[in-house]
């Protein structure tokens, strides 16, 4: 008998729709995937293909229009805020690029904060060995006026990793990191995935996506593809493919309008 492996996030027919009436824009067209545990995937598309949108649904940071989404294992139907609010403190951590550092505190307070306010004990071993990870030992009792952005990025990513979550969500982490640091980084979070972690990652850029087990591509809000075990070549090639033929369509499409 086999064993069935455990799904923390599952998207099941999902649409999300903006506006309504002839101002409504698709941003995810019955978009349907499961993200396994200790899994870490990359979603990348064209500039407005859905990337962001699918992040945030499975996050539980917007809702659906229609369709199922699970996030650690959890249904996410029929939660209210409180509910939610209390899954994605204990069970979830997110990096975006806003830092949302407090500016009165140290490196080590802003990271082990979420801690703190969720009434959580923190491995201290785990917290020292992240913010060295992410090229930070030397700046602990720093300040975040005294970091630079790209620091300050990094600060915000060892926050997110400090409490070891079920699930971790990152759109574009590396964006404002050296080559160095994005390596570091990158390489943490696939550490991660190997000690059961699930991470989905929103990145335009193929050698982050090449740290991935696996990458999904979106276009007009739908998964048109996948790789697995990806490189950089594969990934530039399949996004070359995309955008030209995402360009061929829009032409079509601007050439008659009523097509």
């Amino acid at each position: 008998m086999s064993v069935q492996q455990n799904v923390p996030i599952r998207l099941e027919n999902v649409h999300k729709v903006y506006g309504t009436g002839e101002g409504a824009v698709t941003a995810l067209n019955d978009v349907s995937i499961a993200f396994p545990e200790g899994s870490f995937t990359a979603v990348m598309g064209p500039s407005g293909s859905g990337k962001s949108t699918l992040l945030h649904c499975a996050a539980g940071l917007d809702t659906p229009t229609s369709g199922h989404v699970t996030l650690a294992g959890a249904p996410l139907a029929g939660m209210n805020e409180t509910q939610l609010t209390l899954l994605r403190r204990d069970r979830v951590s997110f990096i975006f690029q806003a830092y949302n550092l407090i500016p009165t505190l140290t490196v080590w307070d802003n990271v082990t904060l979420p801690a703190l306010l969720g009434g959580r004990k923190m491995d201290t071993a785990w917290v020292k060995q992240v913010i060295e990870r992410v090229g930070l030992g030397e700046r602990t009792h720093h300040r975040p006026g005294q970091l630079s952005g790209g620091q300050k990025q990094r600060v915000a990513i060892a926050r997110a990793l400090a409490s070891q979550p079920e699930v971790t969500f990152a759109d574009e982490p590396t964006g404002a990191l050296d080559t160095q640091s994005a390596q570091e980084v990158l390489s943490l979070l696939r550490d991660l995935a190997g000690l059961g972690q699930t991470v989905v990652m929103v990145t335009h850029d193929p050698v982050a996506a090449s740290y991935a087990q696996n990458v999904i591509f979106l276009v007009d809000g739908q998964i048109v593809s996948h790789l697995s075990r990806p490189t950089v070549e594969q990934v530039s090639d399949q996004l070359a493919r995309l955008g030209a033929h995402q360009k061929l369509q829009q032409n079509a499409t601007s050439r008659n309008p009523h097509v």
